[in-house]
Order: structure tokens, then sequence, then C-alpha cells
């Protein structure tokens, strides 16, 4: 532990300052997710002090970010729907998502797949965090104009039949878990059904409302109604939230403009006693642990969302990654990306215990520690310590924070969150396919879809379509690299520089297979259409594979389609340097020496001239 506190003091401060810089946006994340300012609160503590104390990047500072609560937002809202809108019945099961996500980082962490996170094409990852700041964006309209869904009553009798209807269907289910058979005791259906109360239909209406108003479709949806009852006051306090944390950062940034917007609107609120909507309250007192994930654990309800807490798992696992490579850039030091993935993973299941919403190492918070003097493991353990003194000392006066300027500062972070690196390329990025008559960017292609999907539909699908689509286009760049690069000739045509001196008078009867590049299941159509390429005349066909650093199962089961040909025709093939991994898959399957013998195996081209001096000499 003697490391740990070689630079107290630089990561006291830089602890500190982190601290305050996360506390804002600990509570706007928490307020977004749909669990309220406490679990976003609770998630930055206990992430920020236990992902650093178990991780592999000294300076990082994790907790809340836009990404995770993104996502958790969609999971969140789902399970609640599915528990008829009680958020404290959906609770065990939202938490045991979450701690399934931690589990599966500490997972990935502890298999080695830290450094394969690198892989995840770059126009994903744009698409991706371009789509959460637009989701962001949308979402946090209708709070920054006062208009809630749920309280429109207008809007929310509308959903009334529905409601009904609902609440009919929960009856039936729960008669037919009983064994009773509703045809049979149809008065028993009749008198639940006059049990029916107009609070229940209510209720269910309600969280109809809410449902349909939620996410950027939901938001669009609304938005007229919420246009036409604008509050006045909810307006101006998010803009006032956002002028500020704009602003003040051109007057300095040794101060953190989001604490400075939220510390200035609320006092604002509080001393002109403005009729506002304040955030839910924060419970004083320490964390407590909901045992409910363990006592009431149903793998029936966690079941259906455990692609969803992989996705959660991976998707914290790249946004943490990414800021430990900020981390290092501004340190001049290396991180440990697989214990980082197992301190997250630890962080994360220990907030899930707790109610608090998942994390990741968060950029900014990371890069304000650094700057401050931050340089060890401390620093990011007293950002948490720091933010459960102020939920003991300051929760009731938190609680008076106007929902409005949450929402100002969530619209900040979504401006901010967006990869305009990743936009302002899409003018220069090289036009490689052609739809119809319109040659666009593959990468542009890739990144649209992304960004679609994951506005309108699903994070979690987008990502995975994202990545087949770019899997895709990646092999078939690969295959035609290696198929433009690959030929078949005679050894007087397009040879190679060790193979210009080879007699005239054997041109048409010995010829040359160039592979040049991987064969794998993305080129073995281009390779096979070169094979066809050898002329009837050909007695020989060497084949070089000096350039072929790897060969998968389709390729070697086309490359010994081929040969099988080749042998039926009575042509001899030779093999010239043929590499260790392609070699080693030949001789398991039995290619070698099967089809072509180890006499018919050269090191070098010209000992395989050599060889057919020899035996033309014959």
């Amino acid at each position: 532990m003697k490391n740990i506190f070689s630079n107290i003091k630089g990561d006291l401060f830089g602890g500190i300052t982190a601290g305050i810089v996360a506390l804002p946006l600990a509570l706007a994340f928490g307020v977004s997710s749909g669990l309220g300012p406490t679990a976003g609160l609770y998630g930055a503590i206990i992430i920020a002090f236990f992902a650093s104390l178990f991780g592999g990047t000294d300076t990082q500072i994790s907790g809340p970010t836009a990404p995770m609560t993104a996502v958790s937002m969609v999971v969140i809202g789902t399970i609640i729907a599915a528990n008829d809108g009680n958020v404290n019945q959906a609770l065990p099961t939202i938490l045991t998502v979450f701690l399934l996500a931690g589990l599966l980082q500490i997972g990935l962490g502890l298999l080695g797949f830290g450094k394969y996170i690198r892989y995840i094409p770059y126009p994903v990852v744009s698409g991706f965090m371009t789509a959460i700041g637009v989701i962001i964006l949308f979402t946090q309209i209708l709070p920054s104009v006062g208009y809630y869904a749920k309280e429109d009553v207008s809007f929310v009798e509308k959903f009334k039949p529905q409601a009904q209807e609902i609440i009919l269907q929960n009856i039936l289910k729960d008669e037919a878990g009983e064994g009773i058979l509703v045809l049979e005791n149809f008065k028993e259906t009749i008198k639940r059904s006059n049990e029916i109360t107009q609070e229940a239909i209510l209720k269910e209406a309600k969280t109809l409302a809410g449902k349909e108003s939620s996410g950027v479709i939901g938001a669009l949806t609304v938005l007229p109604r919420a246009l036409k009852s604008i509050n006045l006051l909810e307006l101006l306090l998010a803009l006032g939230t956002i002028i500020i944390i704009y602003g003040f950062k051109k007057i300095t940034t040794a101060i953190p403009s989001t604490l400075v917007a939220l510390v200035i609107m609320t006092v604002i609120a509080l001393i002109f006693k403005l009729e506002y909507r304040p955030i839910e309250e924060i419970p004083g007192g320490f964390p407590v642990p909901n045992l409910e994930i363990f006592t009431g654990f149903n793998l029936g309800s966690v079941k259906p969302y455990i692609f969803t807490a992989f996705t959660l798992a991976l998707l914290g696992a790249i946004d943490s990654l990414l800021t430990s490579v900020v981390a290092d850039n501004m340190t001049k030091t290396k991180h440990k990306p697989n214990k980082e993935l197992v301190g997250q993973g630890i962080g994360n299941s220990i907030a899930a215990i707790f109610g608090g919403i998942p994390g990741a190492g968060a950029t900014i918070r990371t890069v304000v520690n650094i700057k401050s003097g931050g340089k060890t493991k401390l620093s990011g353990m007293i950002a948490g310590v720091m933010l459960l003194i102020i939920l003991l000392g300051l929760g009731p006066i938190a609680s008076k924070i106007p929902a409005a300027v949450l929402a100002g500062v969530l619209i900040t972070v979504g401006i901010g969150v967006m990869d305009y690196k990743g936009l302002r390329a899409i003018p220069n990025l090289p036009k490689d396919v052609k739809l119809g008559p319109i040659k666009l960017s593959s990468e542009f292609i890739i990144m649209l879809v992304v960004l679609l999907l994951s506005t309108f539909w699903d994070l979690v699908y987008a990502v995975g379509i994202g990545l087949v689509i770019a899997s895709l286009i990646f092999m078939k760049k690969i295959g035609d690299v290696t198929a433009k690069s690959s030929d078949v000739s005679s050894l007087q045509e397009e040879a190679w520089e060790d193979e210009t001196e080879f007699p005239d008078q054997l041109s048409e009867e010995v010829f040359i297979k160039h592979i040049n590049g991987p064969l794998f299941f993305g080129s073995t159509s281009n390779f096979q259409q070169l094979a066809k390429q050898i002329p009837d005349t050909a007695k020989t066909v060497i084949v070089r594979m000096d350039r072929m650093p790897y060969v998968d199962q389709s390729g070697l089961f086309a490359l010994e389609d081929i040969l099988i040909d080749l042998e039926k025709g009575g042509v001899q093939v030779l093999f010239v340097d043929v590499l260790e991994q392609p070699r080693y898959m030949m001789e398991k399957i039995g290619l070698i020496p099967d089809l072509v013998s180890k006499e018919h195996i050269f090191k070098t081209f010209s000992e395989c001239l050599d060889w057919v001096k020899d035996d033309i000499k014959k």
C-alpha cells in the first residue's frame, strides 16, 4: 500500500475536485435513468471507490456516464412497464440485471478480453455516441419545458380503455393461475371486475401514458402537446442552467461550470420562492443493500435481459478503456486493461446491490482529477468518499434542486457527448460503396445505421447490427485486396523478382499461383475463380505461400477442392515457403501429405526451380 500514499496532497485535491464535478452529473443521470437521483448518487459513490481500488488505471474516476445511463434507461423503462408501472416491484429485477452486467465485466477481465476491445470499429462507436447525445437531447426537452405526460389529464384519459383491458387480462391470468375456469365460474370474474377502482384504472393509464412518451419516438409524439403547454418557469430554469454552463467556461475552467450552474439556479429558485418542480427526495444515511436481489431471485424475470446485461458490460468496458487511453496519454503511463475490467465489474456489482445505476470510466472527471494533481488510485477512492460526505451532509438540501436544472445539465451533456470528430470527417471519407447510381462511404453507412437504429429502435441491437455490417464490409475489403494482389500466370508474366530467370520453353507447362494475403471465407470465392484461370496446357503449378500468413477452415477446404481437381487433371502441385499457421492447418486435415507430399514443399523458390528443372530432365 506504500505506492498508493505517495502523492497524498495531489490525490486529495484531485479526488475532491473530481467528486464535486461528479455531483450534478450523478444526480442528473439518476433522474434520467428513471430510478431517481439517489440511484445516480449511489452509483457514483460506490463505482468511483471500488473501480479505483481494484482497477488497472491509477488516475481513472468512474461513475454513471451518458452511454451507460442511456442503455440503463431503456432497461429500467422496459422492466417497469412489464411490472405494470410499479417501480418497487420492478426494482429487484432491474438491479439483478445490473449485477449480472457487473459480473460479466469481471468475467471479461479474468478471461483476458480487455485487449480485444480496441478492435471495435470506430464508425460503430461514433454512431453509438452520437445517438446517445440525440437520445439525451430529445428525452430532456419535455422536462426542460415542464411537461410530464403522466400529469397531462387529457392525454392520460385516452389510455383508460386500454388500461381497463390490461387490468381485466391480469384478472384472467390470476384466475388461470389459481385454477379457476372462467367459463364455468364467470361470476367470480364479474365479482373481481366490479372491484376494479377508478384509482387503479387511472394508475394503469398513467403508466401507459408514461410508456407512450418515453424514448425519442415517444418524446416526438407528445412534443406538440408539450409545446402547447410550456411551463415558462421550468423553461427559464433550464435555459439559465445551459447559459451558465457554457458562459462560465469562458470565465474560468478551474471551477466546474455544471456545479456553478446547479448552485446558482437552485439558490435563485429558493430565494425567490419560485413554485418549481424539485427532484425526488434524497434519503439521508448510508446506502443500504437491497437483499431482495438474492432472496427474491427469479431466473424467469431476468432471462429476457441477459443479452442486455452483456451489452451493458461490453459498453462499460469500451467506455472505461477509452478513458484509460486518455489517462495514459496525459500521464505517460500504461493501464492494465483486464485489471481495469475487473475493477469496473466489481464497482458495478456492488453498486447494483446497493441500488445504484451502472457506470464506467468517465473522461471529463478523469481529466479533472489528473489536472488537479491526482496520480494514484487514492484519488478515485477520495472522489467516492467526497460524494458520500455530500450525501450524508447535504442530502436534504440536494433534494431541493429543480428538476428543470438537471434537465438543462443533461442537455449540455447530450450536446457534448456527440462524436463531432466523426461527423466532421464524413465529407472526406472514401466513397467505396455503390448503391445504384449513388456512391457512399461504407464507414458513413455503418455510422448512420448505428445512429438511426440506436435513436429510433434499440441501442442493444443497433450495436450488434453495426458490428455485423462492419465485419462483413471489412471481410469483403480484405477479400478484394487478397484477390487483387494474388494472381495466376505463366512464369514469364508478372514475375516476382526471383522468378525472372526461368527457361522460356517451360512457360506453357509451368504456371505459378501467387497468394498475397490471408485465405479466409471472405476471399475463397475470388481464390476459386483465380484457380479456374490455370490453362489446360499446365503440367505443373507452383503455389507461392510466403505471403499467406493465415488460412481459416473455409480457405482450407477451398484449397483442398482445387488441389483435388488439379490432381484429377494430372497437374503436379508444388508449394513454396508455407508459413507456420497455414502448414499446421493443412497437416491437421491431411492436405499435407495426402494431396501435396512433403517432397513437393520447398523452403525457397530457387529450391523449387532446381527441382522443376531436374524433374523435366527426367
